[in-house]
């Protein structure tokens, strides 16, 4: 039977694409310098990422093992360009902040990770899952890693989503420091590597906490 809380657990947390597989840092670091940026990313490769491993997982047993990985980047490829053309049509401004990250969607390594690991081997519906809490994490991440870098940068949190959303994300824009002048290390390439590190001993700290804990509960009978 398919443990559904697992993979979401997997994709969320424990093998998350940033905090634990460190894939895919390239776009991590260059589009988070707000968390409206990291939203839009991780919502783009989140579509990719569950559509890919829904239609692998339906054609693996039509395709030929030693063909397998250039029709997998072909049906990546191709849904990058939809996502592409679709980005640049209802949202464009957001497709001129992300430019050219959007194409390079294609040569994640997460995407094709999980099409070869887990769509190529199971049915569909949890292929689908698996790739939708992947690309959730993946999105956690960058709205996590932009927030913090775009707070201690610019007193802000998803600054301009309205305009790179749309209205329906009007809602989102908060100034959390009034007044606040910045500290632009943050904002730039320098500070995406800084909040990276502490974003991951952060994690690393609390699935420690988390290890020790469950260690401590299972002892607890024994010595009972």
């Amino acid at each position: 039977m398919t443990d559904y809380a697992r993979i979401s657990r997997d994709g969320l947390w424990d093998n998350n694409v940033v905090f634990a597989q460190m894939l895919a840092l390239c776009p991590t670091l260059a589009v988070t310098g707000t968390a409206t940026n990291g939203l839009g990313m991780g919502l783009a490769t989140t579509a990719v990422l569950t559509v890919s491993n829904v239609l692998i997982s339906a054609i693996r047993k039509l395709v030929s093992p030693d063909v397998r990985i250039p029709v997998y980047v072909v049906v990546i490829a191709t849904l990058v360009t939809l996502v592409d053309m679709a980005l640049n049509a209802w949202v464009h401004q957001l497709y001129k902040v992300l430019g050219l990250f959007i194409a390079l969607i294609v040569v994640n390594c997460a995407i094709l990770g999980r099409a070869e690991s887990f769509a190529s081997k199971n049915a569909v519906l949890p292929s689908m899952v698996d790739g939708l809490m992947m690309g959730l994490g993946f999105t956690a991440a960058l709205v996590a890693l932009g927030g913090v870098r775009e707070i201690i940068g610019s007193g802000t949190l998803f600054a301009q989503a309205h305009l790179l959303l749309g209205e329906a994300f009007a809602f989102l824009e908060l100034t959390l420091i009034p007044g606040y002048k910045g500290y632009l290390l943050m904002i730039l390439p320098p500070g995406g590597f800084l909040a990276l590190g502490f974003l991951l001993a952060g994690k690393r700290v609390l699935d420690r906490r988390r290890a020790e804990r469950a260690a401590r509960i299972e002892a607890e009978p024994a010595v009972a």
